[in-house]
């Protein structure tokens, strides 16, 4: 006797079963890993996992408002920027489609921040402040040219080359160290954005002009010899330098200064609750501006002593691969990128099946950050990260902590973090399974910089490099800070394995990325480091398996998928180009004597 009802209940749930299959078959490896953050693991069930389901709806808002017409393109523009487009958009626009890039105006924020403090400075003036630098390029009837040979100026010559026919006459001068150059009074940028509000306007079209001034090519001999010199300077102490490009009343301008670093630094720190959320990084940007973290001065390497110091309080257009939150240098895609050596980008190897890598986390670098002495490398974060993914120096650490000892330059982990029953357990022995991290050289900075160093040869037993091709073959690839930036990120965007990533430092493509969509984000003390590898990695196995203690790993695959999957859609040596295109028309217009009534009207006056 048939039942009622029996067939039509059984067909729902096939019905619903391949549905379920479908939507799996149909999302981008990349997106399925929301559903599985919020559909398996239950809401809220790890402070990360409501971090990762927030990525994917900015990452999703920010892609709603990309463009597809010039037209749109250019309203978009006005209704952001609050000025008509630079002269030559439409050029910019076609050299951008033509080239599958992705247009979405919140992606070229960082140039509008770079750029928006010299609307307060007299173009003249600021077309001389660029000739007071050796180092810089020319563009003359759309041919960029220079007299430096330096390897940098070399590969920024043939980035701009590849827009060079589209460009107006500048001078570009060009930082060749690693540090950033400028930090200008917080006083005073407040100052020269005042005075930039004043031009912000959308001019009536009638009154436009659509063309740049050719001022220089009409006055190739414009007397300089009025230009001062820059004022250099060389305190080898950069937070006192540093801290003035923050607010008056901000807790870095207010803090007592640290002057005696020869003592276990101060780690666990309530200055880092404004970017986090139960232990975890939950706005990246605002973690990479340290006028809210005064302790960071004794936790990271530029502060205390980098390896030069040469930074003036005016502010002079110079362009740089890559600044502190509070510098005022002009960022460039960096010279590191888009030379795509080897050594940082392991080639062919970045693409490594998840499935064949090791479920661990590797990280191989010199111990650099800065000068680090006797008396301060305690404050150097590479021999921090070194030291906090060391057996001997964890056991070592967890024995002294029975006598309130603290560890030499880390803390350990805080009862906060929901960690593996292994690593609660065995901390030194979860670490010994589960990472492979050392220093390649100790770089003394008291003898020339050695290979090896007295002072921190009893906490470190330098190993040998490791090729970024054999590194790919682990999956999670932490990412820290040298003298500057890492030029390590962008090959561990474009790989399959997760990078995560701790920095101080802002590039050129900081607006396209969103933390825990494309990469993991670490805090600059790493104190998070050890919850992060427990949310991935578990206990070790790194299967799917009884999920607290095995891992995530799907989840982690997901971001890795996202970010190679993004990374190839924005951040390619074409997407260099447009954003160095989109820039230097941006820089045209400030240096130019009628710059505010340049700009592009095409769209306003049906002339496309």
């Amino acid at each position: 006797m048939r039942l009622p009802g029996r067939p039509s209940t059984f067909r729902r749930y096939i019905v619903a079963a391949f549905l379920l299959t479908l939507t799996f078959y149909l999302l981008p490896k990349s997106d399925t890993i929301a559903f599985l953050v919020g559909r398996k693991q239950g809401a809220n069930k790890h402070p990360i996992d409501p971090l990762i389901r927030t990525a994917e709806n900015e990452f999703a808002a920010k892609l709603s408002k990309s463009t597809q017409t010039l037209a749109a393109a250019a309203a978009a523009y006005r209704k952001r920027r609050g000025r008509h487009p630079p002269p030559g958009f439409d050029k910019w626009y076609e050299f951008a489609t033509e080239r599958d890039a992705i247009i979405v105006e919140d992606f070229w924020d960082q140039i509008y921040h770079d750029l928006e403090p010299f609307w307060g400075v007299p173009p003249a003036r600021i077309r001389k402040d660029a000739l007071k630098f050796d180092m810089r390029v020319q563009i003359r009837n759309g041919k960029v040219s220079t007299g430096s040979d330096w390897w940098w100026t070399q590969i920024w010559l043939k980035m701009i080359q590849t827009v060079e026919h589209l460009l107006p006459d500048m001078d570009l001068a060009l930082n060749p160290m690693d540090e950033p150059r400028m930090m200008v009074p917080w006083e005073d940028i407040d100052e020269y954005i005042k005075k930039a509000a004043n031009t912000k306007r959308i001019v009536n079209v009638e009154s436009v002009v659509s063309s740049f001034s050719t001022q220089m090519l009409e006055a190739p001999q414009e007397d300089h010899s009025d230009v001062p010199p820059v004022q250099w300077e060389h305190d080898k102490h950069y937070w006192l330098i540093a801290r003035r490009g923050c607010p008056p009343d901000s807790p870095a301008r207010q803090a007592e200064v640290i002057t005696d670093f020869d003592k276990p630094p101060s780690i666990a720190s309530p200055f880092s609750l404004t970017h986090m959320k139960d232990g975890y990084v939950a706005n990246y940007t605002l973690s990479t501006d340290f006028c809210h973290q005064p302790d960071l001065q004794g936790l990271e390497g530029i502060f205390v002593e980098p390896i030069s110091v040469s930074t003036t309080a005016s502010l002079i257009p110079v362009f740089g691969g890559s600044k502190l939150s509070r510098n005022n240098d002009i960022l460039l895609p960096a010279p590191i990128y888009w030379s795509e050596e080897e050594r940082f980008f392991g080639t062919e190897a970045a693409a490594t099946p998840w499935a064949s890598k090791h479920t661990s986390a590797i990280w191989r670098g010199v111990a650099t950050g800065g000068r680090n002495r006797e008396n301060n490398w305690r404050a150097f974060q590479r021999h921090r990260f070194a030291a906090m993914n060391s057996p001997r120096l964890l056991a070592q650490a967890v024995a002294a902590a029975q006598t309130e000892q603290p560890p030499p330059n880390f803390a350990l982990p805080d009862k906060q973090y929901p960690l593996p029953a292994a690593a609660r357990a065995d901390l030194p022995g979860w670490i010994a399974k589960t990472t492979d991290i050392a220093l390649t050289e100790l770089a003394c900075g008291n003898t020339g910089f050695s290979p090896s160093c007295d002072y921190t040869a009893p906490y470190f037993t330098p190993v040998k490099g490791v090729p970024m091709a054999t590194q790919f073959t682990h999956k999670y690839l932490p990412d820290i800070d040298g003298n500057s930036f890492s030029g390590r990120y962008l090959g561990f965007l474009r790989s399959t394995s997760v990078p995560i990533k701790a920095t101080l430092f802002r590039e050129w493509h900081d607006a396209r990325l969103v933390a825990w969509k494309h990469f993991v984000p670490m805090d600059g003390r790493f104190g998070d480091w050890w919850g992060i590898l427990g949310y991935f990695l578990g206990g070790g196995g790194g299967g799917e398996k009884g999920r607290g203690e095995e891992g995530r790993d799907s989840v982690g695959e997901g971001i890795a998928e996202a970010g190679r999957e993004w990374a190839a859609k924005v951040l390619r040596k074409e997407d260099m180009s447009v954003y160095v295109l989109r820039l230097l028309l941006e820089y045209g217009r400030v240096i130019d004597d009628k710059r505010e009534v340049l700009g592009w009207v095409g769209d306003l006056r049906d002339e496309f």
